[in-house]
């Protein structure tokens, strides 16, 4: 047997240059094809080798995009103190015919591009269509892509950041002026991030036993939020004033409350494959709160990297490597 793998690194990856824009599309595509029970997805298990560090395993089958694999990824709080990312790991790509690997790529850049992809997605469904202003919490990686993905779906008018750390937040409204059209203005509190924002992001890090900081009243009615950082930045009765509160994958958010996770979370109505399909409706009213729960699926994971490979090969980009 002489097979090989083709070994993209963070580099190759992003040389590949796969645009956001198609990186929405094959989400979409994807959560249609999960809205009618044609994936293949079980939640993924995780190790916690330290405090709020976690290392999960994430597989995924998509026959559609004959997208299948896994991905090994570790998100450690503690690492941007050490000039290290929050979030690493590789995506392995398997051909669905053999089982044999294909592919081993790094997933930083994959990561942080299909959770903006996600929620893009879900702001196509729950978030007013005349939307404008955004609000942006945590200013990290997902801050950036999260901006970029929400600018293809929507017509943005001003942004307003809020992080933590002040130079973090300066770091970042220099970059993305420089990539976009519109102001962005930093904010001294979470609080005026999310006040008077059309739509709001909240990308901290996730933590076992958080201390929440957005409360009611904080989002304005009409308004849609995606928290990619479970329940660590809304509080439960935060989350309660939501018209409609929905996830990106059931199952998973149940599995995540059973070892900790959400426990004054409400039950979401919808995943973000029925809204895709038409099962449950998105938005209603104009005057709705809506908020989608983005846990991150290898689903996406899969369908986004499928695409890297198949340009990759075409680009001759990456080094073979043989098994």
């Amino acid at each position: 047997m002489n097979s090989e793998i083709l070994y993209l690194s963070a580099r190759d990856v992003a040389e590949v240059g796969l645009p956001m824009a198609e990186i929405i599309e094959g989400l979409e595509l994807m959560f249609n094809e999960k809205g009618r029970g044609r994936v293949e997805m079980p939640p993924k298990p995780g190790i916690h080798p330290k405090g709020d560090a976690f290392i999960h395993a994430m597989p995924a089958y998509v026959p559609a995009e004959n997208a299948l694999g896994i991905k090994w990824v570790a998100g450690y709080p503690e690492n941007p103190i050490r000039g290290l990312p929050y979030v690493s790991g590789l995506i392995t790509l398997n051909d669905p015919e053999t089982g044999l690997p294909i592919a081993v790529m790094d997933a930083t850049w994959v990561t942080a591009m299909r959770t903006g992809a996600a929620t893009a997605v879900a702001a196509k469904y729950l978030a007013r269509k005349d939307s404008r202003t955004v609000g942006i919490v945590a200013c990290g990686v997902q801050g950036r892509s999260n901006l970029e993905a929400l600018s293809c779906v929507m017509d943005i008018k001003h942004v307003n950041a809020y992080d933590i750390s002040r130079e973090a937040a300066e770091a970042y409204a220099l970059e993305m002026r420089d990539k976009s059209r519109f102001p962005i203005d930093i904010v001294d509190t979470a609080e005026k991030a999310v006040r008077e924002r059309d739509v709001v992001v909240t990308s901290g890090p996730i933590f076992k036993d958080p201390t929440p900081t957005i409360d009611t009243g904080w989002l304005s009615p009409g308004s849609f939020a995606c928290a990619l950082d479970f329940d660590s930045y809304w509080t439960g009765a935060a989350m309660a004033e939501m018209d409609r509160l929905a996830t990106d994958d059931l199952k998973q958010l149940e599995y995540y409350r059973t070892v900790g996770f959400f426990g004054e979370t409400p039950e979401p109505y919808a995943d973000l494959g029925e809204l895709v399909v038409g099962e449950k409706s998105g938005r209603e009213s104009d005057d709705e709160r809506t908020m989608s729960i983005n846990l991150g699926l290898a689903l996406e994971d899969m369908v986004t990297s499928v695409r890297i490979y198949e340009r990759a090969v075409e680009k001759g980009i990456g080094v073979r490597l043989p098994l």
